[in-house]
């Protein structure tokens, strides 16, 4: 989930390997009944959604969500995930979610999906699925970090949208929404009728929702969050689908370019400050739905 100065790029596996382990951090933080009502968000307006990428640490992450005002969570689910070691917790984390009022949709995603569609369904989807952990699905695929993304992007696009027509048939009732970076409205692509359109558009009007990775540690004026996500909110306001705008706590590097797409290092009290500002100017798109925080690990590490 990590975007460069134009571009997204997230890193799943690093995301983990440099932050504080959500034990310990979390329990320290809190001391939460394990069926306590999911609270409002810090800001008090729309609950909040979040990325769950470690699920080694169940309780602690879900007293973090209730603490925190989050009422979705997306749950990183491996492949045969009914044979996997980490059902166990993914169950024990599904369960105290739902207890706490708390949606808890599967996630899941690599750049290779692209070119392997039957085998994601077959081997990802409905096993998600078939474990009842999970009222939705949460994709997050990324195609633009394939090689094949600067020799032949058109294809790349037209793959990655298959893609998404194939999760849509196979996943029943199961509401699909997806992970988009702000960029995505330069990017061509076709309608299912051949016409010309963009890929925000596109993946749009094939799932229930969108979150944008917005990510920027300033709320207002050029280059900040909002500015950013402003295509986005206003194709969801067209099409009727909901944006949720993405916000990076994650520590992404050094440079300006990656310092300035974070709230790593800052408190949640200074970061409030600015989601509260994203909250005032994102709201008066029809397609507002609320921030997302990337990620349980990375918020749990803050100071407040």
């Amino acid at each position: 989930m990590r975007l460069a100065p134009r571009r997204t790029r997230t890193g799943r596996a690093r995301l983990l390997v440099s932050l504080l382990a959500v034990t310990g951090v979390v329990g320290a933080a809190l001391a939460l009944a394990p069926g306590a009502a999911a609270a409002t968000s810090p800001s008090g307006t729309s609950a909040r959604a979040m990325w769950v990428w470690d699920t080694s640490t169940p309780v602690a992450t879900v007293d973090l969500a209730v603490a925190s005002g989050v009422g979705q969570l997306f749950v990183a689910v491996p492949p045969n995930v009914t044979t996997s070691p980490q059902l166990a917790n993914l169950r024990t984390l599904s369960e105290r979610a739902r207890a706490a009022g708390i949606r808890v949709d599967a996630l899941g995603g690599d750049p290779g999906w692209v070119d392997n569609p039957s085998w994601v369904v077959t081997y990802w989807l409905k096993p998600a699925r078939s474990t009842g952990l999970f009222t939705g699905i949460h994709t997050d695929v990324e195609p633009y970090t394939t090689a094949a993304w600067t020799t032949s992007q058109s294809t790349v696009v037209a793959k990655y949208l298959s893609l998404l027509d194939k999760l849509r048939a196979n996943a029943g009732t199961s509401p699909i929404e997806a992970d988009i970076p702000f960029w995505f409205n330069e990017i061509p692509a076709k309608t299912a009728t051949g016409g010309a359109s963009t890929l925000d558009r596109e993946i749009m009007r094939r799932t229930a929702g969108v979150t944008v990775m917005a990510y920027r540690n300033t709320a207002a004026g050029t280059d900040g969050t909002v500015d950013i996500a402003t295509a986005a909110l206003t194709a969801g306001s067209a099409l009727g689908k909901p944006v949720r705008i993405g916000q990076e706590t994650t520590y992404l590097g050094d440079t300006a370019a990656e310092v300035k797409q974070t709230f790593f290092g800052w408190t949640r009290t200074a970061m409030e400050s600015q989601l509260a500002q994203v909250e005032t100017g994102a709201s008066t798109y029809a397609s507002y739905a609320g921030i997302a925080i990337h990620s349980a690990a990375g918020y749990a590490a803050m100071a407040p």
